[in-house]
């Protein structure tokens, strides 16, 4: 009889089908919670608008009355699936009700609409975002590598760091790096973060709408690969209080105006439109997140916009390399690692480009 594993790593491509799966993935009622659910398809499919419209209960996920529960979903973008492999595919969803009028919670709709706006195209926006996490015991939701209901050395060896005693969990984020160039997402680099158990990758650059789209495909991938190794992701800007680091999605962003020569000049007024909407942004920039911009750790102060060349106590921060050129991009520092990149992204874009204070 074959083994449990074998089955589950069967490839398709190598029988006698052109079936597949697709895995649907939607964002639930919370905003925050993922997804998803899967069907056979006749072949492969490259193109999210060949794939059929699907439905699912909405009364179940706190997007939809008992009495009328069905939402849509339309499909968006498709990567591959490094857990079933072959041709076998993920899809990102929005949802609409049945009448097609987004669902309150379809922040992807809204994206999409300033993304498609000619001034923002012309501009050709290009996002970069440092999503970080903590990974957590399953049974204590401690996390991992700490000792139950105690704590590891004070902070300092952990950030980028080497060595059983520093880095936790370091077999789930290098999965999860393969995991996510094997499905095609624009991911750059990972990396051991201040806290130990918390941990950070970055995707991009990504242009536009693609963004949001590949950060909730990474995190799909990373809460399916902490799935299998029993080990629980969390997302929460403080998930520890006191003098521990919060876990953020710093957010790079640069303009083809920017990019250019001469750019340096339209990064400033970009970073005074933020200030004069700071408040707006800081609403948009996840829940929770007034635990972590305290001003310490790395971190400015909720209640005041800031900036500053290579400052990451600033609320937007400018690299050196930006200054020195004259042109490149800057780090909006204050979205936490819940937010929604979707939301984030398209606000952005929304503020420094089509805004006319």
């Amino acid at each position: 009889m074959s083994l449990l594993s074998d089955l589950i790593n069967l490839n398709l491509s190598e029988t006698c089908t052109d079936k597949i799966i697709a895995e649907y993935i939607w964002i639930g009622g919370s905003g925050l919670d993922i997804r998803s659910k899967a069907r056979t398809l006749t072949g492969p499919v490259n193109d999210p608008s060949k794939l059929p419209k699907w439905n699912y209960d909405g009364s179940s996920t706190g997007q939809a009355p008992g009495e009328d529960s069905e939402v849509i979903l339309y499909p968006q973008a498709i990567f591959k699936d490094p857990f079933r492999r072959g041709n076998n595919i993920l899809v990102i969803c929005d949802a609409y009700t049945p009448a097609g009028e987004p669902i309150p919670t379809n922040k992807r709709h809204n994206a999409a609409k300033i993304f498609n706006q000619p001034e923002v195209i012309a501009e050709e926006p290009w996002y970069g975002i440092e999503q970080e996490y903590t990974l957590l015991q399953k049974d204590t939701n401690w996390p991992l590598g700490w000792p139950i209901g105690g704590y590891p050395g004070p902070q300092g060896p952990y950030y980028c760091g080497i060595g059983a005693d520093k880095a936790y969990g370091r077999e789930i984020v290098d999965a999860h790096y393969k995991a996510c160039i094997y499905a095609g997402i624009n991911i750059s680099g990972i990396n051991g973060e201040v806290m130990p158990g918390q941990w950070e990758f970055q995707v991009g650059p990504s242009v536009g709408i693609s963004a949001g789209d590949e950060i909730w495909a990474a995190r799909y991938i990373l809460e399916r690969i902490t799935e299998i190794a029993g080990v629980v992701v969390s997302f929460d800007p403080k998930p520890i209080p006191g003098d521990w680091n919060g876990a953020g999605a710093h957010t790079n962003y640069s303009t083809k105006s920017m990019r250019n020569d001469g750019g340096y000049k339209i990064i400033e007024k970009a970073i005074e439109k933020l200030g004069l909407k700071h408040k707006e942004h800081i609403a948009a920039y996840g829940e929770g997140n007034e635990r972590r911009l305290t001003g310490k750790h790395e971190t400015a102060s909720i209640e005041k916009f800031s900036w500053g060349v290579a400052n990451r106590g600033a609320s937007v921060r400018v690299g050196r390399d930006t200054e020195k050129e004259g042109k490149g991009y800057f780090e909006d520092r204050r979205p936490a690692s819940n937010m929604d990149p979707y939301v984030v992204t398209s606000l952005i874009a929304e503020t420094t480009i089509l805004w006319k204070p």
